[in-house]
């Protein structure tokens, strides 16, 4: 299938990215006013994709992005919702607790769309490309190939390298696996501003983005944690009836379980994240 790809052109100052939105409309508020804070124009402000999710507030989380009107590529979920397919489509075994879980949230943010959110989704791109700099960008979810391949810091840079072929880029910002890192190898840089939805499995209730921008012709990445109404956001899932696990996982930043992780992401669990 083609991939439709939304060129920028080159942009000029900072660039805020950051990815799983999920939902959670008390995360993606504050996240807002972090980039007013910083000066960044929604036109600089880039999502990895997963606006939906486990919360509780799918079409409220909708209808704020579309007037913040910052650029997103589509997620997994989204491609599912667009498909009208009954599930997340996020690559879990079959039978784990993830898949368990996503049996319950999906089916409620499908529910809780209206159709004007759906066809607003139908207009992202699946991939973004820009230049900052003389540095050319590509932003994706999972890999190229997989919209929902789980690519972390430890992955190998056999899996990681082609990607940076096929796209043409020297910098890839990407989604999905829900931890912040970088990772550069030669001339090559993955990045992933983590998730704005969740946390970072790190023992805290922050979440994670990052901003990019050009000092000295380099191209600097610096990760920045988010503060915001969590306990908001915990007592709607609740309400909502949607998993406990994960509306615990938003006070305590633990995640429920480390099916998706490779063994070195699993040891660093409730260890703090320093970037």
């Amino acid at each position: 299938m083609d991939k439709k790809i939304e060129q920028l052109g080159k942009l000029d100052g900072k660039v805020l990215i950051f990815g799983g939105v999920y939902s959670n409309l008390q995360a993606l508020n504050a996240l807002i006013n972090a980039a007013k804070d910083l000066n960044i124009p929604a036109s600089n402000c880039i999502s990895t994709g997963d606006l939906i999710g486990y919360c509780a507030q799918p079409e409220e989380t909708i209808s704020t992005f579309k007037r913040w009107n910052a650029k997103s590529i589509l997620g997994n979920v989204e491609l599912q919702l667009i498909n009208d397919e009954d599930d997340c489509g996020c690559d879990f075994t079959k039978g784990s607790r993830c898949d368990g879980f996503s049996k319950l949230w999906y089916p409620f943010a499908k529910g809780h769309l209206s159709k004007s959110s759906i066809d607003y989704l139908k207009t992202i791109p699946d991939h973004i490309s820009f230049q900052l700099g003389e540095h050319s960008i590509s932003v994706i979810h999972g890999s190229y190939t997989n919209i929902s391949e789980f690519i972390f810091k430890s992955t190998s840079w056999q899996l990681k390298s082609p990607n940076f072929k096929a796209l043409n880029c020297t910098t890839i910002i990407a989604g999905h696996c829900g931890l912040p890192f970088t990772d550069t190898k030669k001339n090559l840089t993955w990045i992933n501003p983590g998730v704005i939805g969740m946390p970072a499995n790190d023992g805290t209730p922050n979440v994670w983005y990052a901003t990019l921008e050009i000092v000295n012709e380099a191209l600097i990445c610096n990760h920045y944690t988010l503060k915001y109404d969590y306990l908001e956001a915990n007592k709607l899932m609740l309400k909502n009836n949607l998993p406990k696990a994960y509306a615990q996982t938003i006070i305590n930043g633990i995640w429920d379980n480390t099916e998706i992780l490779p063994e070195e992401e699993t040891k660093r669990e409730g260890l703090e994240i320093v970037l």
